[in-house]
């Protein structure tokens, strides 16, 4: 029982700085209310067990409880949707049609119009008709919508009349420029609510914060890597020192993943602040000692070029560091028999097949001596490698603001980027059937909204180089949550 609630614990830790860190963004609702959804399937399993024993749930009480929860969880993010749809009304307040993303960016309601008569004749002034022939202008409460007609390339049109906004009222709106659903580009103004606030780096970077947390992350690390040494087996009664190399080997991963997104959001002058690690205490059937890394952009993107490269510049670089570091890992680590529960979390006894990246990996390092029935007894080492595969491998889901959905909404726009996140749900699901341990995966997506935050010139596309990076790492994203094909398990001799 006692296990039951540690894992209990660990799965709320989990949810509630998942939830934080990726759905507070687009929502009012509090972080503490949907954490509270979220956790009352298991509550209630937790009530049910004390009360009833190894008593079995009723299988249709259980898909009422599972399923209530999950709507209301989502109703309740739409309902506090930071930015309602500007065009989910008309000036008189009755309701429209129209089939166009919602835009969604962190504004606050600041006025009942956001211009009134004589900024209306400098807003029009900013539109040249030879760039873009402006024919509307549609006032909500929050926003400013000016249709029209491109008459140039979307880069130059978005240059020149953001120049000439910024020029007339300075910073006081973001503007945003959107494809509709006849695919006629549109722009936006939404009031900025950060026009007054202080963004230099140094107010941004907020360096105590992220020491003190890197300093607690070192310390819980540490303390998993002693644990790992004596759960696999590799030592009887390891010191608390000899976790240190577990300890640096998986904040050097977070440390240079998030790092490379840190330098993106500086490569293209977007505020950010410094990463800072979530530290959590090892548990005994999990001692990992963090559940990642993060950091904050307090600005919208600037173009999806910008979306594209925080996105996936950051993933690609953690996962070859990554990789690195199991394959270092796998050659202190120890074959050993097949266990007759196996997890993707049991370091002791790994199975292989789990992923074909990993097949491949410990096939290199162990070569024949890997036979059908072996598992892997991981080196903390590889423990750190793995568990950066893993957590690359979940960021690039194309869902929402992973840095898969970043990455298919700037490759292929933000309706399209939507749709293929709910594909992306649906099919981690099916394959969660078949592999369980991708149950937990499945839920987490579910609990993401999939449509991302515009970028300010969500228009201009990708170049080719990018298009085929994005289908680089799609197709990486596979090798690692597919497990090894019997087919490929007995060519490898496994």
């Amino acid at each position: 029982m006692i296990w039951f609630f540690l894992l209990l614990g660990f799965l709320g830790l989990v949810s509630y700085s998942f939830i934080v860190k990726r759905v507070t963004s687009v929502t009012r609702t509090p972080a503490w209310l949907l954490w509270l959804v979220v956790m009352t399937p298991a509550f209630s399993l937790m009530v049910w067990t004390v009360l009833f024993g190894r008593t079995p749930m009723p299988i249709g009480l259980a898909i009422v409880l599972f399923l209530g929860c999950f709507l209301l969880y989502l109703y309740l993010i739409q309902r506090g949707r930071i930015t309602p749809d500007p065009r989910s009304a008309t000036q008189e307040g009755e309701p429209v049609q129209s089939s166009e993303p919602p835009i969604e960016l962190p504004t606050e309601p600041v006025m009942t119009r956001p211009i009134n008569k004589e900024e209306e004749d400098h807003l029009k002034s900013c539109f040249p008709w030879s760039v873009y022939y402006l024919q509307n202008l549609e006032y909500r409460p929050q926003a400013v919508i000016c249709r029209g007609q491109l008459r140039s390339k979307p880069e130059v049109a978005y240059q020149t009349i953001r120049e000439n906004i910024e020029t007339h009222f300075g910073k006081r709106f973001y503007v945003v420029f959107q494809e509709g659903g006849d695919r006629k580009p549109f722009f936006v103004l939404v009031p900025n609510p950060f026009a007054q606030l202080d963004f230099s780096p140094r107010a941004l970077r907020r360096p105590r914060v992220a020491a003190i947390l890197a300093i607690v992350t070192a310390f819980t690390t540490t303390w998993a890597g002693q644990q790992l040494l004596q759960q696999v087996g590799l030592r009887g009664n390891p010191s608390f020192w000899e976790g240190v190399p577990y300890a640096i080997a998986l904040m050097g991963f977070f440390a240079i993943r998030e790092g490379g997104h840190y330098w993106t959001t500086l490569r293209y002058g977007i505020p950010a602040t410094l990463p800072y690690f979530i530290p959590v205490l090892p548990l005994p059937q999990l001692p990992i000692g963090t559940v990642g890394a993060f950091l904050q952009i307090r600005s919208p993107i600037p173009n999806r070029k910008a979306l594209f490269d925080v996105g996936v510049f950051g993933a690609m670089v953690g996962l070859v560091v990554a990789v690195i570091l199991l394959v270092v890992g796998l050659t202190q680590s120890q074959i050993v028999n097949a266990t007759e529960h196996p997890s993707v979390f049991k370091f002791e006894a790994l199975l292989p097949q789990y992923s074909l990246l990993l097949t491949l990996a410990c096939k290199a390092v162990f070569g024949n001596a890997l036979a059908a029935k072996s598992a892997i007894a991981l080196h903390p080492i590889a423990v750190a490698g793995w568990l950066g595969i893993l957590f690359t491998a979940f960021n690039l889901m194309p869902v929402g603001q992973l840095d898969g959905g970043r990455m298919v909404h700037a490759v292929y726009g933000q309706r399209a980027g939507a749709m293929i996140g709910q594909v992306a749900r649906l099919l981690l699901l099916v394959l969660a059937l078949m592999q369980p341990h991708l149950l937990l995966w499945a839920v987490l997506l579910f609990l993401l909204p999939t449509i991302d935050e515009p970028a300010l010139n969500d228009v201009t596309e990708l170049d080719s180089s990018r298009d085929m990076i994005g289908l680089i790492a799609l197709f990486l994203l596979i090798v690692i949550i597919l497990p090894t094909p019997g087919v490929l398990l007995n060519a490898l001799g496994m």
